[in-house]
């Protein structure tokens, strides 16, 4: 109770503000979303909590982000990077990974009731299917009902053998574990295990986005980058060119209205610096990574961004309800750092 006071007594002071308005006057702030969704959405009860926000949550953090920053578009941040036009002071910059259709749902109207732009980073093999990535209809499955954990880990040691996590009796943690094990798989074996697993996971809904909407987005704000053609770890990619310079491509002829697209984030936040190099070679002129870091605009914005993503629990207390001075802890306070 008592830092919570604490908390909530230098928020609404205006304490709070006013040292973000001193230390982070200079900077470019990039928030990195996935899912938005209502409760009442048949996506709901299925979804990854740890990757999905509920949409009034969503719409208070753009309230915030109102209140306390400058929102800047993609291609504001593409002409100060070329030295055009400076960003405004405390600039934030709001991006979405993946290519969610709950996003053109839920959180585009809620941008436009606000006049904010966006930026989301699509999967390009993802748009115009249905069925989201394996991790996440594991996740689903499990949260439905129709894969318990026990049967997940019979199916993979059935494929890796006995290199399988054992049980620690905590469910959930137990299923992202095996999650974990399944990334590490060969792509034949994960192909073989996901076969098995198929009537299990099958979903009749549909989760990502269709060409259609990606035009939909673009004219109403958001802007359309890439993550990677496969959403494949950039780190493990069989084929990188396909994942950069093709993906790329790919999304250029889809979105054949407008110019390829400029910028890009790494699926799962994995990448090295050669990874990095290829990407700006690949034609991507910024290139957003996961690392929890504000970007210094001082001197120039640099090419190589980090992004602060957060969970409910960074904006909502036990009972879902909207803590402002949570989230301002949290994003007032991350480090500075020039990535490139």
């Amino acid at each position: 109770m008592f830092p919570d006071l604490i908390k909530s007594f230098l928020y609404r002071s205006g304490a709070l503000g006013a040292y973000h308005r001193l230390r982070n006057a200079r900077t470019l702030t990039v928030i990195m979303f996935h899912r938005v969704l209502d409760p009442s959405d048949p996506r709901w009860n299925r979804c990854d909590p740890d990757y999905t926000l509920r949409a009034d949550l969503f719409e208070r953090c753009l309230e915030f982000f109102r209140a306390h920053y400058n929102v800047v578009s993609a291609a504001d941040v593409i002409e100060a990077r070329r030295g055009h036009r400076p960003l405004p002071p405390r600039s934030l910059l709001i991006t979405f990974d993946d290519g969610w259709s709950d996003n053109v749902d839920y959180a585009l109207p809620r941008l436009q009731a606000h006049r904010m732009p966006g930026l989301m980073f699509v999967v390009a093999d993802a748009v115009g299917t249905r069925q989201p990535f394996f991790q996440e209809r594991i996740v689903s499955a499990w949260r439905g009902g129709t894969l318990p954990t026990a049967d997940l880990r019979e199916a993979l040691r059935r494929v890796a053998g006995d290199d399988v996590p054992a049980a620690s009796g905590a469910d959930e943690p137990d299923l992202r574990a095996l999650i974990r094990r399944i990334e590490q798989l060969s792509a034949p074996d994960r192909a073989t295990l996901l076969g098995q697993l198929e009537p299990a996971l099958r979903d009749d809904l549909r989760h990502m986005v269709t060409a259609d909407e990606l035009r939909q987005l673009e004219e109403g704000g958001v802007a359309i980058g890439l993550h990677g053609k496969t959403h494949t770890p950039m780190t493990q990619a069989a084929d990188l060119h396909a994942e950069l310079a093709g993906a790329r491509a790919e999304m250029a002829a889809r979105l054949a209205h407008g110019p390829a697209p400029a910028s890009m984030s790494f699926p799962h936040g994995r990448y090295d610096g050669a990874i990095a190099a290829q990407a700006r070679e690949a034609g991507y002129e910024v290139v957003f990574t996961s690392v929890p870091v504000v970007n210094p605009t001082g001197a120039a914005v640099g090419w190589l961004l980090g992004r602060l993503g957060f969970e409910t629990a960074a904006v909502a207390d036990s009972q879902g309800r909207f803590r402002p001075e949570l989230l301002a802890l949290y994003l007032f306070r991350r480090p500075h750092r020039l990535l490139a």
